[in-house]
């Protein structure tokens, strides 16, 4: 009995040391768990919050608006519009209710979403119906339809069906089509970091002013996919891109492309191109190509087509660029208008070098007015002979041959000429008929404007200036100009080219009805693929009107079939821009008769 009270009493120790231990242990456990708990709550509570909310937080870019592209008048050449793309979270259209007007369940789900909807995106019902049910595994950011307008999305968003949602982007315009697209570009995703660059013309050249900044919204999403409405937002407004306003006219751009495009379809030529300037300013009114890309429709475009020949394509001229061999005679005192030389169909200089004439005629004194009406290579390098070589070089630097006119578009060409410590016997005459240089449609028009400008070269450019984010126009800054001739000098030449419209000359065909006209006809070969000369190029430049010069226009038509004369090629484009341009400026027609000087002794006398 003694030892059964004893061991009871062993027991009931040991059970109260296993009580407090497990006592001891649970105080411990909860005093750990009260530390975490304290840590979590209190010391680590704003670390935690703010990883739970990266977690959450999604950053939707917002598109800045793309800037718009106008004319010299504010018309607009390319612009952005507002377009979106339609989605849908699968999980959230799932818990979709329809009711009837009485407050009666009419409908659940995807099916009844897709009821209420299809009609709006035009689209089939039970097509629409297996895109917002999905598969599976339900998707939270599904495409629905791609490219829809503002007023669609906002139909849609009346409905007030929750897991429809918009996907905003801009989406470039051109609502002219193919005017001017030489001169625009386009625009083009890159590949780099996803995002909407030019890729030719302007688009390319004032890429960063017209792209602006986008912006980034910051919200807090819940599993499901659902904004959270009261967590706060962070938001960095996108800023707009600025606005290029050009110099050209959209209306003469147009009558520039389509005079191209007829003429080139006439003659089965491979390109033409045209630039009108606007003389005193050097603005460039119109800028044309043949086959103009339509920016607005990317998949019908050769790749060949999208930049501007006018500026990147080089010829040699042709009898064009007699214009500056004439005007540096002319500055040097060498000659008159009147002055005469002999001239055979054939001549050989001094240093044996022989040269002929396109057709063949009758020696003939003849005055230089008679010499440039008739376009005679023997009588031009005798004129051209009078001038020394260093200083035709030099002229034709200062006409802008051989380096970039400078003009606001990628890719400008220098042209091509030669020192003329590097002409040999034969290319010093050459150089003077206009060969053995070249020069792109952009450069030719820029040397005519220097005549019809009283010898003063202005920098060209087509860009009149262009406006910041918050609207405010900054002009562009031209270079200086430069007196390349003696407005003298400039005169005389202008008053013997008036003579190349005449019926017995080379440009009666660039007559404008009511205008007078000064301007000079070329053609020249130009090598095939292989090196060999089997191609012509034709060319025509002129002023309108002659006696008081408002535009220069320079025409050039690349490989037409037959002789590809610019008399017969180029010079009824020029007639066709010069009409339309006098129209469009509301020019005052000639009141002046047009300058005619004898052009053989047999007339002086």
């Amino acid at each position: 009995m003694g030892q059964g009270r004893g061991g009871g009493v062993a027991g009931r120790k040991f059970t109260n040391k296993r009580l407090s231990f497990t006592i001891v242990v649970v105080l411990i456990v909860a005093l750990l768990l009260f530390l975490r708990l304290f840590q979590l709550q209190v010391l680590s509570a704003p670390q935690l919050a703010q990883t739970a909310r990266q977690l959450r937080t999604q950053s939707i870019m917002l598109e800045a608006k793309r800037g718009d592209i106008v004319d010299g008048k504010g018309n607009i050449l390319a612009t952005s519009v507002e377009r979106y793309n339609i989605r849908v979270n699968q999980l959230e259209i799932a818990s979709f209710n329809e009711y009837d007007d009485d407050n009666n369940l009419v409908g659940t789900g995807a099916a009844a979403a897709a009821k209420k909807v299809a009609p709006i995106l035009d689209m089939d019902q039970a097509e629409l119906a297996g895109i917002f049910l999905g598969g599976e595994e339900k998707n939270q950011w599904t495409l629905v339809k791609r490219d829809v307008s503002p007023d669609t999305w906002r139909d849609i968003s009346a409905l007030g069906i929750h897991g429809i949602y918009p996907e905003r982007y801009m989406q470039r315009f051109y609502p002219n089509g193919y005017v001017g697209g030489n001169i625009l570009g386009y625009t083009g995703v890159t590949a780099d970091d996803d995002t909407v660059a030019g890729r030719a013309g302007i688009e390319a050249s004032y890429n960063s002013l017209l792209s602006g900044e986008n912006g980034e919204l910051s919200v807090e999403v819940g599993p499901w996919g659902t904004v959270f409405p009261q967590a706060p937002k962070k938001e960095v407004p996108a800023v707009d891109g600025g606005k290029v306003q050009l110099t050209i006219n959209r209306d003469l751009q147009l009558a520039t492309q389509e005079a191209l495009d007829s003429a080139v379809k006439r003659t089965n030529a491979e390109w033409g191109a045209a630039v009108a300037i606007e003389i005193g300013t050097g603005r460039i009114l119109a800028l044309g190509d043949s086959s103009t890309p339509d920016p607005s429709n990317l998949a019908e475009v050769k790749p060949g087509d999208w930049n501007s020949r006018a500026v990147q394509a080089v010829v040699e001229p042709g009898s064009t660029g007699k214009i500056i061999t004439l005007s540096s005679a002319l500055e040097t005192g060498a000659i008159s208008p009147t002055s005469t030389f002999v001239v055979p169909d054939r001549i050989t200089m001094p240093n044996g070098q022989e040269f002929s004439d396109n057709d063949p005629h009758a020696t003939e004194t003849m005055t230089v007015a008679g010499i440039i009406g008739k376009s005679y290579n023997t009588g031009l390098i005798q004129i051209g002979d009078l001038v020394d070589d260093n200083y035709r070089y030099g002229m034709l630097q200062k006409f802008g041959i051989g380096h970039k006119t400078g003009i606001e578009l990628p890719g400008e060409v220098d042209g091509f000429l030669k020192s003329d410590a590097e002409w040999d016997d034969r290319t010093r005459y050459t150089t003077m008929i206009g060969q053995s240089w070249a020069a792109s449609t952009v450069q030719l028009g820029q040397m005519i404007s220097i005549v019809g400008n009283d010898g003063v070269r202005v920098p060209l450019h087509i860009v009149d200036g262009v406006y910041d984010g918050n609207g405010v126009f900054e002009p562009t800054v031209i270079g200086a100009s430069e007196q390349v001739v003696s407005p003298e000098a400039a005169r005389a030449a202008n008053s013997i080219l008036q003579g190349v419209t005449r019926s017995d000359s080379t440009g009666e065909l660039a007559r404008i009805p009511g205008y007078n006209v000064a301007g000079k006809t070329g053609t020249a070969e130009v090598p095939d693929e292989n090196g060999n000369l089997t191609k012509r190029v034709g060319t025509f430049v002129g002023l309108v009107p002659a006696e008081k010069p408002q535009v220069a226009i320079a025409v050039v038509m690349y490989n037409p079939s037959g002789p590809g004369y610019g008399s017969v090629t180029a010079a009824p484009v020029f007639a066709d821009i010069g009409k339309f341009a006098m129209r469009l400026l509301g020019v005052a027609p000639s009141s002046e008769p047009l300058m005619k000087y004898p052009w053989t002794l047999s007339e002086m006398q």
